[in-house]
């Protein structure tokens, strides 16, 4: 009772102490009840962490698929033909009845020359043939009565005839020269001579392009030209817009020596003429077939050394880094070969796991996966 009566005294000078007091026992309360859910909670974590020790991946299993090879090819387009006409005569221009552009046939005057004296020349050669026909064969009717005609009389005779037919044949060319045809159908592209020129034999007069049909030229890699031969089926998009098909009509036999590529050239059929001639073009030819796997660009990733390719997971659940080549692509797909027939794709989490780390795969629906490859 006494001491009790001393702590009452105490209590009451100094009241500080009980306020302690009461403190301290708080803390020890508070203190005994969080360590039970503390380390209630680590053992539950360490239990969470052994189950999820493993990183997970999100793959999608898919099969390799057989697609067509393209070499893309830039060129451009040209004529099928494209002639330069020069004179066959001398003369002077003195008319040009198709104006330049204008669509020609075959056959269709496109300059005319004068005559000059060539229509006397050609009456001229032509009297020298009746006559020298005339002579032979009355020299070949003496001749076989035994006149007075020696053999060396009938040849003679037999090569002035010979020599004047030759001269009308020249006299007859002559006249025809003087009109300058197109050889084919097609378009008067251009006109050097106008009336009033005098040109000679050998001078160029006008340029003839053929373009009902044109031509794609371009070049392809070495490493592709041996897949490509004449015959084949392939296609084009012009600058235009315009897309076109066609036959590979030319396929180089030897490589340019600056540039290692093999010159290739597109026949396109052109009968409506809607197609220009000049104008760049992308060639697409088929190279051949391949199996290769139909993924999203945004799977590509690269190894150590820099090497673009695809990770996937194997039976073991471990990762395996594939060197992929693209071989084909669209406006959101792109196909690549190098993987396995059938492989199981990475299409999540491949930025954080390596070749050789050991992973657990989740497979993805197909939904699940697509909009995953979606997303940047």
């Amino acid at each position: 009772m006494t001491a009790l009566n001393n702590l009452r005294d105490t209590i009451g000078r100094r009241p500080w102490i009980l306020a302690v007091a009461l403190a301290f026992a708080v803390a020890v309360w508070m203190g005994s009840g969080a360590l039970g859910p503390q380390r209630a909670s680590e053992g539950n974590f360490s239990s969470s962490n052994a189950d999820r020790s493993l990183p997970r991946v999100q793959v999608r299993s898919q099969q390799a698929e057989l697609i067509t090879r393209y070499a893309e090819v830039y060129g451009r387009t040209a004529p099928a033909r494209i002639v330069e006409l020069a004179a066959e005569t001398d003369g002077r221009v003195q008319a040009v009845p198709v104006e330049r552009g204008t669509r020609v046939r075959t056959g269709q005057v496109l300059i005319e020359l004068d005559s000059r004296d060539r229509f006397a020349r050609l009456e001229e050669a032509r009297a020298a043939v009746k006559r020298f026909e005339t002579e032979f064969a009355g020299q070949q009717r003496l001749f076989k009565e035994g006149s007075y005609v020696s053999e060396a009389d009938l040849a003679a005779t037999e090569a002035s005839l010979v020599a004047a037919r030759a001269e009308l044949k020249r006299a007859e060319l002559d006249i025809e020269y003087m009109s300058l045809r197109a050889p084919f159908n097609g378009y008067l592209a251009d006109r050097v001579v106008e009336i009033g020129a005098y040109v000679r034999a050998g001078d160029p007069m006008a340029t003839l392009v053929d373009n009902r049909k044109i031509i794609v030229e371009g070049s392809v890699p070495e490493q592709n030209a041996a897949q490509i031969g004449i015959g084949d089926q392939a296609e084009a998009t012009l600058v235009t817009g315009q897309l076109v098909s066609g036959r590979i009509r030319y396929v180089s036999p030897v490589a340019d020596q600056s540039t290692r590529t093999f010159a290739v050239e597109l026949e396109v059929d052109n009968q409506e003429a809607d197609l220009p001639a000049g104008v760049t073009a992308e060639m697409r030819i088929a190279t051949g077939q391949v199996y290769a796997q139909r993924l999203s660009p945004a799977l590509l990733t690269l190894d150590n050394a820099g090497t673009l390719g695809i990770k996937v997971v194997d039976k073991t659940g471990h990762v395996l880094f594939f060197p992929a080549e693209i071989v084909a692509s669209s406006d959101s797909d792109i196909w690549v070969t190098g993987l396995p027939e059938v492989s199981d794709v990475i299409i999540v989490g491949q930025g954080f796991v390596k070749a050789g780390d050991q992973v657990e795969p989740v497979f993805a629906s197909p939904e699940t996966a697509l909009a995953q490859e979606e997303q940047p």
